[in-house]
């Protein structure tokens, strides 16, 4: 995707306000900017036909639904060539929430969500350590995230 895709003021408001509230509707959104709900609709369908923006998601507290443990994992590979398959396998287990190719010491550094350790070890042993091409892991439990957010852009 090229770097220098044109995008104007209003469409960076436009991001910033539905970033912070995704559900605001556009009527609003372009009451906000100053303009109509329409200009705002076609500037989000032209967003997302060029990929800047990808959907929309819903955010759910994994906790208070009883998924109590959040780790990271630092993985090691047979070879570095190997990831675009271990990603694919990796994809297919619903436990693993993002998965990055990463320079330094891991090749993939992931994150999961399990219920409880039980499940995390379970995860681990059963699926993960299955993988092909994964040589070995570290694992890194969170014991709270404090920030998650996108990048603000206006």
């Amino acid at each position: 995707m090229e770097k220098n895709i044109e995008v104007d003021e209003i469409d960076l408001k436009i991001l910033g306000l539905l970033m912070s509230d995704a559900k605001m509707p556009y009527t609003e959104v372009g009451k906000r900017i100053n303009v109509s709900g329409g200009t705002v609709h076609v500037r989000m369908n032209k967003m997302e036909s060029l990929g800047i923006v990808k959907g929309s998601q819903l955010i759910v507290d994994h906790t208070k639904l009883g998924w109590d443990i959040s780790a990271f994992l630092g993985i090691y590979l047979d070879k570095s060539s190997l990831y675009a398959e271990v990603a694919e396998q990796m994809m297919a287990i619903p436990e693993v929430v993002s998965i990055n190719y990463t320079t330094g010491i891991y090749s993939i550094f992931a994150k999961i969500v399990c219920r409880d350790t039980v499940h995390l070890r379970e995860v681990l042993h059963d699926k993960i350590q299955k993988v092909v091409g994964i040589q070995r892991t570290e694992t890194f439990i969170s014991l709270e995230e404090s920030v998650s957010r996108s990048v603000p852009f206006a």
